[in-house]
């Protein structure tokens, strides 16, 4: 059975090159265009295996989305990866307090979030 994983991201540019690059890896793949549609999606559809979370977003930023998930009984276990252009050791350590379980910079490199998936599911 393939994983699915939900990509968050405000950005369709982002969207469409990970989707891609995770398609061609055998992933099933959800994507939102906002943290609200993220949750909401998640809530609905308990099938998502991982979720990549863009944390610079309008209106709700990922920090904030993690942290809903992460109160919330049905999907808290659910391994979240953070995607950041901020790459300083404390946004690092901001994303851990949030809830993530990782952490990937962007540009996003394809060996590294696949290094980081391959440990959570």
């Amino acid at each position: 059975m393939k994983k699915k994983i939900l990509i968050v991201d405000d950005d369709p540019r982002n969207i469409f090159a990970l989707k891609l690059s995770l398609k061609a890896r055998g992933f099933e793949i959800e994507s939102a265009d906002s943290a609200q549609k993220a949750i909401d999606l998640l809530k609905k559809n308990t099938d998502v295996d991982l979720v990549l979370m863009d944390m610079m977003m309008p209106e709700m930023d990922g920090y904030e989305a993690i942290k809903i998930i992460r109160k919330d009984q049905e999907i808290n276990q659910l391994p979240v990866i953070s995607v950041t252009a901020q790459a300083m050791p404390e946004d690092f350590q901001k994303c851990i307090d949030a809830g993530a379980d990782d952490y990937v910079k962007k540009p996003v490199d394809i060996d590294t979030l696949m290094s980081a998936i391959e440990k959570l599911i």
